[in-house]
């Protein structure tokens, strides 16, 4: 409510995609440290367990050092102990969903090659796809040994 007696609702996500990574993912583009470049991106994963990891760019001065906003999600999750995801909401302010970079498509493959992924931008449009769509014959060193997904 607000002080006038009025009901605030939350925006509705676009058709399909998942709410509360939407919401998530939203609002880490809005944190995201992007002074260089100026493209924000959030991105919100859900862990098998129904966790939501949220992550932004932050980019540095240094390009190098420069973290991705899926990869912020990934580190997130695995920090936490996670180990796989299911889903992740990746939301930019482009004229076009934006994909993620190929380093992004490599680190989310570890995790969880068959998770869906909706690429969103602020106008709503939307491209679902999944993980190895996005990275078709990833690479892989071995059998993961540390319960990895995939």
């Amino acid at each position: 409510m607000t002080s006038e007696g009025a009901t605030t609702t939350e925006p509705a996500a676009p058709a399909g995609v998942p709410h509360d990574l939407w919401l998530a993912a939203r609002e880490a583009y809005r944190n995201a440290y992007a002074p260089y470049s100026r493209f924000r991106v959030g991105a919100a994963l859900r862990a098998p367990d129904g966790r939501v990891f949220p992550g932004a760019n932050v980019e540095n001065s240094s390009f190098g050092l420069t973290r991705c906003a899926e990869q912020s999600a990934v580190q997130a999750l695995a920090t936490s102990g996670g180990r796989g995801f299911d889903e992740l909401v990746v939301y930019t302010g482009s004229p076009q969903p934006s994909s993620p970079c190929g380093a992004c498509r490599q680190v989310l493959f570890e995790f969880a090659p068959d998770a869906k992924v909706y690429l969103v931008n602020e106008a709503g449009d939307v491209i679902a796809t999944t993980v190895a769509d996005l990275l078709p014959l990833g690479f892989r060193l071995g059998p993961a040994t540390e319960g990895a997904a995939g």
